[in-house]
């Protein structure tokens, strides 16, 4: 999406030193078979920042703040990380800080930072109430010149498990949090006190394009969306939200809007009064006695709120010893064989260059991304491929398509009965098809989700639209996410750009909450971009002739051809079986840029969604189907 409308040193954490098996398991070698374009700035050649001198088992790329550690060197070690980061969209550098339970800032010396590209925020708490900023952590606008600062490529960042007194000094932003981003940057386990603004309104024009918010708490202010254009939002208590622009969707989160999508102009919300099933992102802790562990939140069905809110939350502890802690030069042979042994994973700060897949053989695993690790396969091998229907769970990861094409880049799961109370659990876990790559990549599908009962929550599946080594014939992908397993729920799914099928589910008795999509910019002619030879484009998001059941709740698709000269339709932006078990709640398509467009909204019905109507950046809705 490109649109517009230090330090301290890392304190030393205990873990079991391994041999590394020579052997991996069998199967490991898989490998065969409103808006005009924003000028994207080429990354800054900042310094470097300065590494932990002391080291420690996380590496030199995480800094663990203490409160009694001199704020000023606080201050110093995130100015200088922002400094490398917040302009450096496609760099190799990577980042996870880290506070220590206790009180940072105060009213009168407020701890104020932005947060870059790359670089993930957290508390070390156990209950997002132990560790307290007095001031800000905010993202706000890039600007590429006059009149042209944007959130739209905030990409890639995350903030979790803290609690915000918004406290500032003064100016345009007084006494407000900005978290001015679009995708692949969650708010997760946070209490706001104050005002959250999810878009920048101190330079122009300000336009931003969706989020994720989930498990968190506001007090004290509201949350302003603003210029967001889609948003969703689970299990968290609001203390208000200003508008809708064109998909606004929110589950188990009391105080959001009322139900009201398309029936008065400008109230674009989906609104469901629990969410069906969820489960929490594990984290990492640390202990009254000093111990460090990773806690895993049980699953929640038909849940409402956060869950840290009142009192003890539901799960399970496991010490730092029980991991494998792994950094961008290890190899994937000794990732798996960790696991095989029967450890748990850390993925450490950096880029990892996979001649072989990660390999995750058991049930009940955590692997755990710090700082978004980014996973790169070389030989058209996966990059990681996950086979128990139970229990495992991913998280904090990006995963980008390699220079041989790969078939898959993460598989989750094997067809067959998946586990209900313990599911497969994908969590903020981004793919990318080029944008970074320095050579051509490809990929043929990104997610492979075969684990029925398994919960996907926030996905963003990219094929790249900016960046380097951009192109039709250059940068290749077909389908973000492909579920064939039962049972399966995504919460905030983002698939962008793909070439066929954005997403094809084929699961029996599925489950969507909000789905955000942009159709591919540049298709050179219509017959480079057919479904069949007598059907033009390809259905954004296809339910196969096969589902009986499946339940779809405000979903959208949007028309972008900007990088074509071609006049370009797309028969439909959705495609199911038209049978009674498969509904769709809330959907809509936007027309804006490019000749040409989608001809109905699903399997001939509603729309259409084209440049001559109903004109630019309106949505077209369609309340429910059939």
């Amino acid at each position: 999406m490109n649109r517009t409308i230090r330090g301290m040193p890392a304190r030393r954490l205990l873990r079991r030193v391994l041999p590394v098996a020579a052997a991996v398991l069998v199967g490991a070698g898989f490998a065969a078979g409103p808006t005009a374009t924003a000028a994207v700035a080429a990354p800054a050649a900042a310094a470097a920042v300065a590494p932990s001198t002391t080291g420690g088992e996380l590496g030199p790329n995480v800094y663990i703040f203490t409160p009694s550690m001199p704020q000023a060197s606080i201050q110093s070690t995130l100015d200088s990380i922002a400094s490398q980061q917040v302009s450096n969209q496609f760099g190799s550098q990577r980042y996870a800080i880290l506070f220590e339970p206790g009180t940072y800032g105060s009213k009168t010396d407020p701890l104020i930072f932005q947060v870059g590209y790359y670089t993930t925020v957290a508390g070390l708490g156990l209950s997002p109430n132990d560790v307290t900023i007095n001031g800000e952590i905010n993202v706000s606008n890039q600007c590429f010149g006059a009149n042209n600062c944007v959130a739209l490529d905030n990409f890639w960042r995350s903030l979790s498990n803290v609690t915000i007194n918004v406290t500032t000094g003064t100016g345009c932003q007084q006494s407000t949090e900005f978290w001015a981003v679009s995708q692949a940057a969650p708010l997760r386990r946070v209490h706001v006190n104050g005002n959250l603004f999810l878009f920048d309104y101190c330079s122009n024009p300000g336009y931003s394009s969706g989020g994720f918010i989930g498990d968190s708490e506001f007090t004290g202010g509201s949350v302003i969306n603003g210029s967001q254009q889609q948003w969703v939002t689970r299990n968290s208590n609001l203390d208000g939200w200003s508008n809708s622009v064109w998909n606004q969707v929110f589950c188990g989160s009391p105080g959001a809007p009322a139900q009201s999508f398309g029936v008065t102009p400008g109230t674009q919300f989906t609104t469901l009064g629990t969410c069906p099933v969820t489960e929490e992102e594990p984290f990492l802790y640390t202990g009254s006695d000093g111990s460090d562990s990773v806690f895993v939140p049980a699953v929640q069905h038909n849940s409402s709120g956060p869950t840290w809110t009142n009192g003890t939350e539901a799960g399970t502890s496991i010490p730092l010893s029980k991991f494998f802690v792994a950094s961008p030069g290890t190899s994937g042979a000794a990732m798996t064989a960790a696991m095989a042994r029967g450890l748990n994973l850390i993925l450490t700060p950096g880029v990892y260059d996979l001649n072989q897949p990660i390999v995750v053989p058991h049930p009940d695993t955590v692997v755990l991304g710090l700082g978004m690790a980014t996973l790169v396969p070389q030989h058209g091998n996966a990059a990681m491929m996950v086979v128990s229907n139970s229990g495992v769970k991913v998280s904090g990861l990006i995963i980008d398509a390699g220079p041989v094409n790969s078939p898959v880049l993460l598989s989750v799961g094997t067809p067959g009965p998946g586990n209900a109370s313990n599911p497969d659990l994908i969590q903020d876990v981004f793919f990318r098809i080029g944008g970074a790559a320095t050579t051509p990549v490809s990929a043929t599908v990104s997610l492979l989700d075969n684990a029925s009962n398994s919960i996907i929550d926030n996905l963003w599946a990219w094929r790249a639209d900016h960046g380097n080594d951009v192109g039709w014939t250059v940068n290749r992908g077909d389908t973000g996410l492909v579920v064939t397993g039962n049972d399966v729920t995504a919460i905030g799914p983002a698939v962008e750009h793909y070439q066929k099928n954005e997403v094809i589910w084929s699961g029996q008795g599925g489950t969507d909450i909000f789905f955000q999509n942009e159709l591919p910019y540049d298709p050179p002619t219509q017959a480079d971009w057919m479904a069949s030879p007598t059907q033009d484009g390809y259905p954004a998001f296809l339910v196969t002739g096969n589902v009986r059941s499946f339940q779809g709740y405000g979903m959208g698709s949007y028309v972008v051809f900007i990088q074509t000269t071609a006049t370009l339709f797309d028969k439909e932006i959705f495609q199911s079986p038209n049978t009674p078990g498969v509904q769709f709640h809330d959907l809509l398509g936007v027309w804006i840029a490019g000749s040409g467009g989608d001809n109905s909204i699903i399997n001939g019905v509603g729309g259409p969604v084209t440049s001559t109507n109903p004109g630019k950046v309106t949505p077209v809705n369609l309340i429910s189907y059939p």
